[in-house]
């Protein structure tokens, strides 16, 4: 059976319905035992042309059609970019805030106002949430930091970052546009949007390609978890490799790492899918 191209017509009925820019977003990384959460972001208006040939849910691409598109993607849409939140930041905010963080950095990055978010799936986990939670002001951002240090207030730096050459749009929270407390703009849920809507499509791409290239350059430094071929997610040798030499700096301490489970696993403990 032939796979529907994704294309724009559920973004322009959006803008055509008010909105002067609607941005699509989608995130990579949720279900990653190590490494960031990674959001990419893909800004568009009703000038838009149709997506490059080829775009579709990263998921159902391989390694080399992804890098292929990258090209092609630089240069359509009005704006795009990629977010992260790095593994402190989840272990210290919980992978829904940082998703909410990786994706306003990544939004933060774009040099267009955006009037609507179109998200794929069916929970909005870019707007602050009706009850507060550990990012509407309960972290201090440290003097020069890219990142958030958790409860830290005596300015030592955080345990635990990126190289610095990965970790370029871990914008500061005091940065314009990135106000924890302050409302975004309006957010669209769309289940399968990855697959049906070229902007989120996209931005699925974007960011998966970026947090592929990020993950394999931190496993030069840590080649025993084998990040290189499964990006931090939990394959059998990563989860062999977490039983023989225990978690790194990178891995998701707060999560229950398999290091002493089956390989089975149960519940959201750990994932052999990407997200």
């Amino acid at each position: 059976m032939t796979r529907r191209r994704p294309d724009l017509r559920h973004e322009r009925a959006l803008l055509r319905g008010g909105a002067r820019v609607v941005a699509g977003m989608d995130e990579v990384g949720r279900g990653a035992l190590a490494g960031p959460v990674s959001v990419g972001v893909v800004a568009v208006d009703l000038t838009t042309r149709a997506c490059p040939p080829g775009v579709a849910d990263s998921k159902l691409l391989s390694p080399a059609a992804r890098t292929r598109l990258l090209p092609a993607l630089g240069r359509w849409g009005l704006a795009r970019a990629v977010g992260h939140a790095q593994p402190e930041e989840i272990d210290a905010l919980g992978i829904i805030a940082a998703l909410r963080l990786a994706g306003r950095r990544a939004l933060a990055q774009l040099e267009v106002p955006v009037d609507l978010v179109l998200l794929d799936g069916s929970h909005d986990w870019l707007s602050l949430p009706a009850q507060p939670d550990l990012l509407d002001g309960t972290l201090t951002l440290l003097p020069g930091a890219t990142s958030v240090a958790p409860g830290r207030r005596d300015g030592t730096p955080p345990d635990r970052t990126l190289p610095d050459t990965t970790v370029r749009d871990c914008t500061p929270l005091d940065r314009p546009g990135l106000d924890p407390t302050r409302p975004g703009p309006a957010v669209r849920t769309r289940i399968k949007a990855d697959l049906a809507c070229a902007s989120v499509a996209a931005a699925s791409v974007l960011a998966k390609c970026e947090r592929d290239a990020l993950m394999a350059r931190v496993a030069e430094d840590h080649p025993e978890y084998g990040w290189g071929g499964n990006k931090g997610y939990g394959s059998a040798d990563h989860v062999r490799a977490l039983r023989e030499h225990g978690p790194s700096v990178l891995h998701r301490r707060s999560w229950r790492l398999p290091v002493d489970e089956p390989t089975t696993g149960t519940g959201p403990a750990w994932s052999m899918m990407e997200a």
